[in-house]
């Protein structure tokens, strides 16, 4: 019997994998790396707001944030501003726009789930490169993983699931010896939380090379995972032609406005920041204590490289103490930074652990 089939892409594709999630406010929820503070007031209000303007379509161009983006950074204009549903949806219609069958993309691995996914549904071709023993992005493999089928790379930093930054100076090297007809999208979804004199400064990078793109996220730091919004600076070329690939209509106004209204917020995020800047420090440091490695993060989670059997005893030592964390079978597991309350249920729960 016929019947309509799947791309072949398609059918082979794995799914994303969410973190897992609990409706009890028993349970310590660490596994999508979502803020755990509540929304700030006035980006509530904003959002209060704009909920009585629903029965209406949002604007198609989101020009008000792509505005405001473009004034908070220092840009020529709206014009190299994309905005999409999180810095996910923002990615993929790059690749949309970029991509033709059988192009290659280079990006670490193990990184961000949703990079390969992404490419095969773009029709390109994903070229992982391991990441070194210590966490980091492999930058000199992957320069040399570049070829003629190359049309671009992905750069995650900090890097999802590891946590760590590529440097300015790593950056602006790396930048230096890519091919520039190939395209380099710098993933900084977790940037605000990055600190250090060498903390790489992408819209530097974006001045000097026409073929970086910078992707962020308000999902993250500002707090609004459920809203759905995330943006791309890029040339105005290759801005143009992603939002072409937009699905029309796919920020809602209420992402728009709250959006708008942290960006506006900018002291109060930077305090929240700040917490959790300090909270990582002690977490990373109570499971150093333990005898466990931990990466220096650089973003609102830390990374327990993991053997399967470790993964599996570490996820279920922890669950049992009512605290989801996200397993990458294999690898290891990533723990989303709270307060310290949950810091220490987190600390007191491992020990339980055979080693």
């Amino acid at each position: 019997m016929t019947r309509p089939l799947l791309r072949a892409a398609v059918s082979g594709l794995p799914g994303y994998v969410p973190g897992r999630r609990s409706a009890s406010a028993d349970v310590a929820a660490l596994a999508s790396n979502e803020s755990h503070f509540d929304p700030l007031p006035s980006v509530q209000a904003r959002v209060l707001d704009a909920a009585h303007r629903v029965h209406r379509y949002p604007d198609l161009s989101c020009l008000a944030l792509r505005e405001r983006i473009a004034a908070e950074f220092g840009l020529t204009g709206a014009d190299e501003v994309v905005a999409g549903p999180g810095s996910v949806g923002v990615l993929q219609q790059v690749l949309q726009a970029v991509l033709d069958p059988g192009d290659e993309v280079v990006h670490a691995w193990r990184s961000f789930e949703a990079y390969p996914i992404l490419i095969a549904i773009a029709g390109g071709v994903s070229v992982p490169v391991p990441l070194t023993p210590d966490e980091h992005h492999d930058l000199p493999a992957m320069l040399a993983a570049i070829g003629p089928a190359t049309r671009a790379v992905l750069l995650c930093s900090p890097n999802n699931p590891t946590g760590v930054a590529i440097s300015h100076r790593e950056l602006t090297a790396f930048l230096d010896a890519v091919p520039a007809h190939v395209l380099v999208v710098l993933d900084e979804a977790y940037i605000e939380f990055v600190t250090g004199p060498d903390r790489a400064d992408a819209l530097a990078a974006y001045r000097r090379h026409p073929n970086l793109c910078v992707l962020r996220t308000f999902s993250k730091a500002y707090g609004l995972a459920g809203l759905r919004v995330g943006y791309a600076i890029a040339q105005t070329e290759l801005a143009e032609g992603a939002r072409r690939t937009a699905i029309p209509f796919g920020v809602t106004a209420l992402a728009q406005d709250a959006a708008i209204a942290s960006l506006d917020a900018r002291d109060e995020i930077s305090h929240r920041v700040a917490e959790v800047v300090t909270e990582r420090a002690y977490l990373a440091a109570g499971l150093r204590s333990q005898g466990r490695h931990v990466p220096d993060s650089a973003a609102n989670f830390v990374w327990l490289r993991l053997d399967d059997d470790a993964v599996r005893r570490t996820v279920e030592a922890l669950a049992a103490a009512d605290i989801l964390v996200r397993a990458y079978p294999g690898d290891g597991i990533r723990i989303t930074v709270a307060d310290r309350a949950t810091s220490d249920r987190v600390l007191a729960a491992l020990p339980l652990l055979v080693r």
